[in-house]
């Protein structure tokens, strides 16, 4: 009788999916050592990057009032993978925004309700596969929250006018700051200048 242990197909999918799973994992530590990409559920590809905004009647890149929307309203109106970034702190995967490293002008602004964040001068290449800031546009342009999650201390990016979950602040950035705001490229849209 032979007794060695052959794979099952059902096993060897299952050490193909933790493969897989690992290989996510690593390839989100580039955003920082240690930092492992958070439900990593939003599509590669970024079918809400430039989604039509005139559907959504909170949309202002003007109106500096904050918001106070239910989440089931959110959902109604945001693509899937927006509202997972923006009200479920997803994150998206490294290299997969439209933003990552963009060259040129503009204001980046909130994609859920178009308040404006960053200028686009201020964007830099970290090399970690996610849209980089050294700075917002004003002090008040973003939020800042603690965020425990995943066993980690971290300083979460919110839109200060609807809440929504933009990314992570770092203290590895370039001069003048030395910060790094690493941004989901699903959370941003451009004003082009």
């Amino acid at each position: 009788m032979d007794t060695s242990n052959h794979s099952t197909p059902k096993s060897l999918l299952n050490i193909l999916s933790l493969l897989l799973i690992g290989g996510t994992i690593l390839a989100s530590c580039a955003n920082t050592p240690g930092e492992p990409v958070q439900n990593s559920t939003a599509s590669a590809d970024n079918s809400s990057e430039g989604y039509d905004h005139s559907k959504n009647p909170y949309w202002s890149i003007t109106d500096t009032a904050k918001l106070n929307v239910p989440k089931s309203e959110w959902k109604k109106i945001l693509p899937p993978d927006l509202y997972h970034i923006a009200f479920e702190g997803g994150t998206q995967r490294p290299f997969a925004g439209e933003y990552t490293d963009y060259k040129g002008t503009g204001t980046f602004v909130c994609a859920v309700c178009g308040h404006p964040l960053y200028d686009a001068t201020t964007e830099f290449h970290s090399g970690t596969g996610w849209p980089s800031f050294y700075q917002p546009l004003t002090p008040t342009s973003v939020g800042h929250r603690n965020d425990g999650s995943l066993g980690m201390e971290r300083m979460e990016i919110i839109c200060p006018r609807c809440g929504a979950h933009l990314g992570h602040v770092f203290d590895d950035g370039p001069a003048p700051t030395g910060l790094r705001y690493c941004m989901n490229s699903l959370s941003l849209d451009l004003m082009k200048k």
